[in-house]
C-alpha cells in the first residue's frame, strides 16, 4: 500500500491537514499514485490538477469529471510559484508533470507521486514537505 496524506505550504512552512493562511499550497496524497495540486494566490485566484493519475482513471470513472485544462493550470501554477516563490517557472515544464487527460497506460510500478510532486517543488523552489519514512524500509 502506499502513502496517503495531506500537506499544505502557506506562511512560508508546510504543515499537515488544510493550510493556515493565503497564498497556498495544498498537496493530497491517495496512496502515492495520485496527488491533488490546489494552489490559491492572495487574490483568490487559483486552481486545482493532479500529478501521477487523473482519480476519474484510477477508480474507473471515466465521466465523473471534466478533464483538467492543463495549458491554463500549468500557466496559473507558473504564475502563483512567481508571486509566491518569486520563482520564474515554465509553464511548459509544470505541463510535463500534469496527469494526462485522456486514459492513459499504467505506469511504472517504481514510480511513486511523491517523486513527481518533488520535481513540481524544485522547479517552484519550494523544499518538499516531510514525507513519512518507512522505518522498515532497507539502508540505502
Amino acid at each position: 500500500m502506499g502513502h496517503f496524506g495531506k500537506y499544505a505550504y502557506s506562511a512560508g512552512r508546510w504543515s499537515t491537514g488544510g493550510p493556515t493562511a493565503v497564498p497556498f499550497l495544498l498537496i493530497d496524497v491517495h496512496d502515492s499514485d495520485i496527488a491533488t495540486v490546489d494552489y490559491r494566490a492572495a487574490d483568490a485566484s487559483g486552481g486545482r490538477f493532479f500529478l501521477g493519475c487523473e482519480p476519474r482513471f484510477y477508480f474507473e470513472e471515466p465521466d465523473a469529471g471534466a478533464p483538467v485544462d492543463t495549458v491554463a493550470e500549468s500557466e496559473g501554477f507558473a504564475r502563483w510559484a512567481r508571486d509566491v516563490t518569486g520563482t520564474d517557472v515554465d509553464p511548459a515544464d509544470v505541463r510535463q508533470l500534469l496527469a494526462p487527460t485522456e486514459a492513459a497506460p499504467a505506469r511504472e510500478d517504481d514510480v511513486v507521486v511523491e517523486d513527481v510532486v518533488g520535481r513540481l517543488l524544485g522547479l517552484a523552489g519550494l523544499p518538499s514537505p516531510d514525507w513519512p519514512r518507512d522505518d522498515d524500509a532497507p539502508a540505502g
